[in-house]
């Protein structure tokens, strides 16, 4: 009886790692190359787009007044302070109606978007996980489209910011077109900071319970309701350890002041905006860089483990 010999069978002492890539095979769900990530963002920028607008139509279906309330909730909540702080508890700074109203406002809309951003992507992930297993896709596609949702309805919301400064006196004028660039960077950072929770969120979901309070606590510390280097430096019972105009500065370089004091900068006349700083855009970049980049990284190195377990 003649032997058969089949010369396709692999020699038994090859490891199966390498006859795979002898082959073109890949580990499914592997997390690609930071490039090829980047990649295969940008083709599936149409779908990032796509899913930003259709959360943002989704998003008050239910509601009889539908998108108006993308407006209406910030600026109740910016009259709740208005009533609470300007009024009852004097923390508006010495500063008059016609700049303390435009400073609120814009306050509470540049950093909803911002506290938006970070909620949208604690639960990207693990609000997706019917989506994130179904379809294979790079997943910071969810943090980013939700990061461009808020950006949306800021600005839509704008507007309203607009008329509010025409109406108490802030006429337009070249800087105006800065606020384009100061929401740019704040977009860049919003998204690294979507990312970041994003990952945190997938792993542990509940930590979408307690973001809420983490996001009140840095409103309160950044000068959303009142400004905040007035408020520190005119206190005069801080224990003698404490330098005042050194923890003006901490505050007031921390990002979600840095990108409403720009904006503020841009929109408003008076003595608050000349107050801000030129190295305030330094900080801006700075945070913009190190956050966007710095978050973006940190979501992809867990990319193969989104959805599993």
């Amino acid at each position: 009886m003649s032997e058969t010999t089949h010369d396709s069978a692999p020699p038994r002492d090859v490891p199966l790692a390498e006859l795979a890539a002898r082959h073109g095979l890949s580990v499914s769900g592997a997390r690609p190359s930071l490039p090829g990530y980047v990649r295969q963002l940008w083709g599936r920028r149409q779908f990032i787009v796509a899913f930003s607008q259709a959360k943002l139509a989704a998003q008050y279906s239910q509601a009889k007044l539908g998108q108006i309330w993308q407006v209406l909730t910030p600026l109740l909540n910016a009259f709740v302070y208005f009533l609470i702080f300007g009024l009852l508890l004097g923390g508006r700074g010495g500063m008059e109606n016609d700049e303390y109203i435009p400073f609120l406002v814009i306050g509470v809309f540049v950093f909803t978007f911002t506290q938006n951003s970070v909620m949208s992507g604690v639960k990207s992930i693990s609000g997706n996980l019917g989506l994130v297993r179904a379809l294979h896709f790079p997943r910071a596609s969810l943090p980013i489209s939700l990061s461009l949702q808020q950006l949306q309805q800021l600005l839509f919301s704008m507007v309203i910011v607009l008329v509010i400064a025409l109406g108490f006196g802030h006429y337009p004028s070249w800087l105006w077109f800065l606020v384009l660039p100061a929401l740019a960077l704040q977009l860049v950072f919003n998204t690294g900071l979507a990312l970041f929770f994003a990952r945190l969120g997938s792993a542990t979901p509940d930590l979408a319970q307690l973001m809420p309070f983490v996001l009140r606590t840095w409103m309160y510390a950044s000068g959303v309701i009142f400004p905040l280097r007035h408020m520190v430096e005119e206190k005069d019972d801080w224990p003698s350890w404490v330098d005042a105009s050194l923890l003006a500065d901490i505050l007031a370089a921390n990002p979600a002041a840095v990108y409403m004091d720009l904006v503020r900068y841009a929109l408003m006349d008076g003595t608050f905006a000349e107050s801000v700083p030129m190295i305030t855009w330094l900080y801006a970049l700075g945070w913009a860089l190190v956050v966007g980049v710095g978050g973006f990284v940190y979501f992809w190195k867990a990319e193969e483990r989104y959805g599993r377990g």
